[in-house]
């Protein structure tokens, strides 16, 4: 049946590339207060598509205390907020308010913030979990703001505001950045801004307060007088103008923002790679190709218009992956670039290690592409080669893989001021280790450097 991850009211499970969701007979009257507007919120957009089945389709008949099966469409590649760029993590904010304001109309609220509940299919913004709505009553706070804060707003702040990327941080700590730590972290000057104060300063203060006094700050909330609903949705109107306003401190160029222009491609060389690999693309039509050194997304974009039907791009560098980002946007394919530190991919992670799957469970596709890439870990981190072919070789059964021979003004550059210690970086071991795994389908030099693409099959092998 595949992972379960079960509550006493609700389950989800995988089985044969099938979502299903499984609502229990406690759960079934909250999912029949917010059936009527599923419909509406999947038609707008801020819902994935689900459809009950009926008995005589559930997935097992051995289900106890089960009301209702839902079936939720498929989503291509399940990511998270740590591999997001900055203006993903963004959409995703905006995304969540816009849909909370929808809901409101509809009498209808999210019980919680989780940034987790939001997916990608290409840059389109999706929430996934259904059972996150519950009907609203009249003097209902925002009981998520405080997890929207750490999950979202202080993600967003720690870029825009410090020029710090949130995805390491994140990583960490799965509930998002603290607010007792961006507030250590940011100036005094910083906290002047009306916003900040408010959901930062003023937030860690009250989180203090309600520390020292639990039992006092809940019985006072108790007597509170309720927030209307007018109140309620201009707060998340004017949050959402905020985060609409916020983008990544500009800390200069980076040498792959500028590698576009700076490589040393000339223009039929470069061609000639686009050729090799729009061909492969025609001939494979992989369902998921990922793009592992993406940069921009020119090559994502290349395959997806002769073939493949989904990319997933991944780079280490933020600024290029802001680049991606637009690009992505722009083209309208499915086209969706992630951040990655390939040598340190990440791991399985949460509760018993199975609440996030690290990257090699949930990237399977059909094919990739490897475009200067493979020195990065060779010569930068002192990867060995041999364990980087199978690494690659294992991620996808057909692929290309570029080699960038010690001769490319390139690799000169990076070994400029260190010692030559890479005795196996050499082609004839690379051509020997990659066949060891899979067939040569085809290989061809594309610049005058000695620069070469492997296309390989490890179906042939």
């Amino acid at each position: 049946m595949g992972h379960v991850y079960q509550s006493n009211a609700f389950g989800v499970a995988e089985a044969n590339q099938r979502i299903y969701r499984f609502i229990s007979e406690e759960g079934c009257k909250q999912y029949e207060a917010i059936r009527s507007s599923i419909d509406d919120a999947v038609l707008e957009g801020y819902l994935t598509p689900s459809q009950e089945l009926s008995k005589d389709n559930w997935p097992t008949k051995h289900l106890s205390n089960v009301a209702y099966v839902l079936e939720h469409q498929l989503i291509p590649y399940i990511s998270y907020p740590y591999e997001w760029s900055f203006h993903y993590l963004k959409d995703a904010a905006l995304h969540h308010l816009n849909f909370q304001l929808f809901l409101l109309k509809r009498n209808i609220v999210l019980r919680d913030a989780s940034a987790f509940n939001i997916q990608f299919i290409g840059s389109k913004p999706l929430f996934i979990d259904l059972l996150s709505l519950a009907p609203y009553h009249q003097g209902d706070y925002w009981l998520g703001h405080h997890q929207f804060c750490e999950q979202f707003i202080n993600p967003l702040l720690l870029r825009s505001t410090l020029g710090i990327s949130h995805n390491h941080w994140y990583r960490g700590r799965l509930e998002g950045v603290a607010t007792s730590d961006l507030n250590r972290l940011l100036p005094l000057h910083k906290k002047f801004n009306w916003n900040i104060f408010i959901h930062v300063v003023l937030q860690n203060r009250l989180d203090i307060i309600a520390m020292k006094n639990q039992d006092k700050v809940i019985a006072k909330t108790k007597k509170q007088k309720g927030f209307s609903k007018l109140a309620y949705e201009e707060f998340l109107r004017q949050i959402k103008k905020w985060i609409h306003r916020l983008e990544p401190k500009n800390r200069g160029k980076t040498f792959w923002e500028r590698y576009t222009h700076t490589h040393t491609y000339h223009p039929d060389e470069l061609l000639k790679k686009k050729k090799f690999i729009a061909d492969f693309a025609h001939k494979v039509k992989p369902q998921i190709l990922v793009d592992l050194g993406c940069n921009r997304g020119e090559y994502s974009l290349l395959s997806l218009e002769h073939g493949a039907k989904y990319v997933i791009g991944f780079d280490f560098d933020q600024t290029v992956l802001d680049l991606a980002y637009h690009n992505a946007k722009k083209s309208s394919r499915f086209f969706l670039p992630l951040y990655l530190d390939a040598s340190n991919p990440s791991p399985d992670q949460g509760w018993l290690q199975t609440e996030r799957c690290g990257f090699s469970k949930r990237t399977r596709p059909q094919a990739l592409i490897a475009l200067a890439f493979i020195h990065h870990l060779a010569i930068a981190k002192n990867v060995p080669l041999f364990q980087l072919i199978d690494w690659l070789v294992n991620i996808a059964p057909q692929g290309i893989i570029e080699f960038i021979p010690k001769e490319d003004p390139t690799i000169l550059n990076m070994l400029s001021l260190r010692e030559d210690i890479f005795v196996d970086y050499h082609q004839d071991v690379f051509e020997s280790l990659l066949i060891t795994h899979a067939k040569i389908v085809k290989q061809e030099k594309v610049s005058k450097s000695g620069r070469t693409l492997y296309w390989y099959d490890r179906n042939n092998a």
